[in-house]
């Protein structure tokens, strides 16, 4: 506990200058603080991974509650996560490139993205159609996405990560998500949270948008993509940038289940889940 409670504070100290040390993958492509390449801090494994944290800026994500009654929204819960897991990497010699560093879309923002205060159904699309662009003007060779679940069930909860069974490198993509699902949930349960295991699945279906698909249109050709758009192929008219190195998306935890939202909200949780994705991300590259 004290060890543990250490290595919390030192990278609860890191957050507070993520940007220390870093440089832009590409300054005039992407928002300031996103899409930023960090080296390593100790040893060079001469391997680049891509964490992403999802949401961001004015683009909250889910929204739900600790068991204190807190509200809490996912793109504040998973830039923690992704910066303490880019910390013990960077440690272990990755050099790590994360799409944000700080409450910021990664796209730069243009009219036709926002309206009433919120990103459209185009900003969305082009929001994570940039980070899938970031991972591979940095040439990472594995990628991995940090979000959190929701459901309107407050009694719905567990772990799932989401691999894309449609790419040329879709072996290694399971076989990654396979070691973020085992990791994470046992670096959570060993702490005796008993978080349900609810698997490694297809990332088809997975992705949603909110629109009107018989409206045509963008909407219409997201309905049509059966993937979620960090991991999947691309798509004539839809998408033409797709990521070019095997990846995941792990989904710890529930914001909507307020135990589950209550570790997530915690720099113990974060710490665990980011422990566990950092001892993942090693053993693949060991090709374990």
């Amino acid at each position: 506990m004290v060890v543990l409670t250490i290595i919390v504070a030192v990278v609860a100290w890191q957050r507070l200058a993520p940007s220390s040390g870093g440089q832009p993958v590409d300054g005039s492509a992407f928002a300031a603080g996103a899409c930023v390449t960090f080296g390593p801090t100790s040893g060079d494994r001469g391997e680049t991974v891509f964490l992403d944290a999802g949401h961001g800026g004015i683009d909250p994500g889910a929204v739900g509650s600790t068991e204190s009654g807190q509200t809490i929204e996912e793109a504040d819960l998973t830039l923690p996560v992704e910066l303490d897991a880019m910390a013990l990497l960077r440690a272990d010699g990755f050099r790590v490139v994360v799409s944000r560093t700080r409450s910021t879309t990664v796209l730069r923002l243009g009219p036709g993205d926002v309206s009433g205060g919120e990103l459209t159904l185009q900003g969305v699309h082009d929001d994570v159609a940039a980070r899938a662009r970031c991972a591979n003007l940095a040439k990472a060779s594995v990628l991995v996405g940090i979000y959190l679940d929701a459901s309107s069930s407050p009694q719905s909860e567990g772990s799932l990560t989401a691999y894309d069974p449609d790419r040329p490198f879709s072996s290694e993509s399971l076989a990654l998500a396979g070691l973020l699902q085992r990791d994470v949930l046992a670096a959570m349960n060993a702490r005796g949270w008993d978080i349900p295991n609810d698997g490694v699945q297809s990332d088809s279906g997975l992705g949603s948008y909110n629109g009107n698909a018989a409206a045509g249109g963008l909407a219409a050709l997201a309905g049509e993509y059966h993937h979620l758009l960090l991991l999947g192929p691309a798509m004539r008219g839809f998408f033409s940038t797709p990521t070019q190195m095997p990846g995941a998306v792990i989904e710890p935890l529930y914001v909507s289940d307020p135990f589950e939202g209550s570790i997530a909200d915690s720099p113990g949780g974060q710490m665990v889940i980011a422990r566990g994705i950092a001892n993942a991300i090693e053993q693949f590259s060991r090709g374990e």
